[in-house]
Formats: structure tokens, sequence, C-alpha cells
């Protein structure tokens, strides 16, 4: 396993990120306990999950899981960088969501609860809450941090403006912000590379995408389509209203996943494998978030560093699916 910093800290992660948002639904107790050891074993340290995976209403019945798998000892919390994520509603009652001093305070309680920790490594914001200001996020994490409860602070599904005011704003009252950003990133959505990429290069913000295969569309698709002649949904959606939307992006983008395919023919390796390569030779990338269902899942996700993409293949991914550029020359002179 290869290792860096997260962003500009200097906490030590792994270049793989072990996603849990299965367990509970598509992955059992005992199988996520398997996974999770697995993943130390080869090296993944950070492992990332959220109050609300599990997918149950005021449940988080992922971190419950989590919980449980630490506490069977063996030193597995201390060989974690533990990493979740608030915002979702908990409860239907008010100030139990968004980014309220309130809700921060109220939720990281549950966690550490539902975690059986007494801290969290890395405590993220799942997205953002325009009806709440940095200074009162920064005065309720510098609160947390103060009494030992969380260590680093971290966003996903931040645009660039966000992520830019909140870093000035923890400047100002002379607090290190934020050390990751986590947002959609593969070959197909590359939207990232507009300015969230440069914004985090700029402020020293550690960046971890999340769904690299896109829902599967990147990890061999039309070949299992081919393979499946009874027309079985293909695995991976974890609700029918989510296939439908994957089926919707597969039929825009066919002919591009199929020349994608055959180039991943012609090298010898498979799309998943490629894809994954891609990322990890990204600048900025600090490390992909892989959401494995099974053991094999999580070992074949390793096999990405096997896989070296020269100039050349680099520019036909290009072509395949090329990338917006950089803000403002992507949609101005």
């Amino acid at each position: 396993m290869e290792f860096t910093h997260l962003g500009r800290s200097g906490l030590t992660v792994s270049r793989l990120v072990l996603g849990t948002d299965n367990f509970g639904t598509q992955t059992t107790e005992e199988d996520a306990f398997a996974i999770m050891d697995r993943a130390h074993e080869l090296g993944i340290n950070l492992i990332d999950t959220s109050d609300v995976y599990g997918w149950r209403f005021g449940e988080g019945l992922t971190e419950q899981i989590i919980g449980r798998w630490l506490a069977t000892g063996g030193g597995r919390r201390e060989r974690t960088v533990l990493a979740t994520k608030l915002y979702g509603r908990m409860s239907t009652w008010p100030n139990n969501a968004g980014l309220s001093a309130l809700h921060i305070r109220r939720a990281c309680e549950a966690s550490l609860r539902r975690l059986k920790t007494d801290h969290i490594d890395l405590y993220q914001m799942h997205h953002i809450d325009r009806s709440t200001p940095w200074e009162e996020i920064w005065e309720a994490m510098d609160v947390l941090k103060t009494q030992g409860k969380i260590v680093y602070v971290g966003s996903s599904n931040h645009p660039a403006w966000h992520i830019a005011g909140g870093q000035e704003r923890a400047a100002r009252r002379g607090h290190t912000g934020l050390v990751s950003e986590q947002t959609i990133y593969n070959l197909l959505e590359r939207t990232a590379e507009l300015e969230v990429l440069p914004a985090c290069a700029h402020y020293g913000v550690g960046f971890m995408p999340w769904s690299p295969l896109d829902a599967g569309l990147l990890g061999g698709i039309l070949r299992k389509e081919r393979e499946n002649a009874m027309g079985t949904p293909l695995p991976g959606a974890k609700v029918a209203t989510h296939r439908g939307k994957r089926l919707i992006k597969l039929d825009r983008h066919r002919a591009q996943i199929q020349e994608y395919e055959d180039l991943c023919d012609e090298l010898g390796h498979s799309p998943a494998d490629v894809a994954m390569a891609w990322l990890l030779s990204r600048p900025g990338v600090t490390a992909p978030i892989i959401g494995p269902r099974t053991l094999a899942q999580l070992d074949a996700a390793t096999r990405a560093f096997e896989v070296s993409l020269d100039d050349k293949t680099l520019e036909r991914l290009d072509t395949i699916f090329p990338g917006p550029g950089p803000a403002p020359e992507a949609y101005a002179w």
C-alpha cells in the first residue's frame, strides 16, 4: 500500500480509503468485519463512514457496525484513521440536520456513542448548509477540538467558493480549517477539474474522490451486460431509482464506454483497474474512496497500483472522456 499526507496536514493516510456505505444494506455485519480486517492487512488505514449510512432513518446503522468492530480490540482503533460525516436529518424534530452549532454538537456525541470511541479523527460536513455561517461552524468545531472529541475537520460535496470561504474564515480565527474534501470524480464525471480541484490545491486541502467507477459504469458494464443474456438488472445500485438513473446515463455514454472498454482490452487490464489507476495518477488526488460489498471487490481494488498508464494512454483517455479544463478557460475566452 502507498501512503501520503492528507492535504497540508501531517496525517498519514493510505492511498485508498475504505468507504462503508454498503455496510448494513448490501453487506452483512459479519462480512463488514471481514472487509475491515482485510483492509488493515492490505495497509488501508482510513475508514470513512457517515451517520446516515445504513439508510435506516436516524439509526446510524453503519456507524454501529463499525463501533462493534472497533470494540473487538486487537489494536483496530489504534490502526484506524476514523472518519465520519454529519449533515443529514437524523430525526423529524428541528435542529437535527444541517450544520448549526447545536446539531454539530449533538451529531458528534451520537456518532461517538455509535462508534464506541472517545474521538473522531476526521469529522466531515457531508454537504454545505447555506443557512449557517462559517463563523458558527468553526466555533462549534473548535469546541469539539478543545474537548478532544475530534482531531481534523473535512468537507464533502462542497463547491470551490464554499471551500475558499471556509478557509478564509478559518484563517481569521487562527483555525487550521479543512484538511480534506470529498467530491464525485472519475473519468465520466470530471466537473471537479473546473474549480474544486484547483481550490483544494490552493488551500492545501486533500482530495478524496467518491464513486471512482461511477456506480459501475467504468467497471466493465458493457461486458457484463452482454454476459447477462436474461436481462437481469446489473448489480451495484442500491435502489431501483438509482439503477434507473445509471441505465439512463449508460445509454447516454454507451459509445464512449464501449471505446473505453476496447482500450482496456488492448492494455490487458480490467476497466475497473484502469479507472482507479487514472484517479491515482491525477494531480491533487489524495486517495479514491472504494466501497466494496465483498472481500473479492476489496482485493480487486488494490490491483490499480499495478497498472502504469503512459502518456499516450492518458491522452487516449482524455480523448474518450474529455475533461472540462480549468475555469474560466473552460467557458470563456
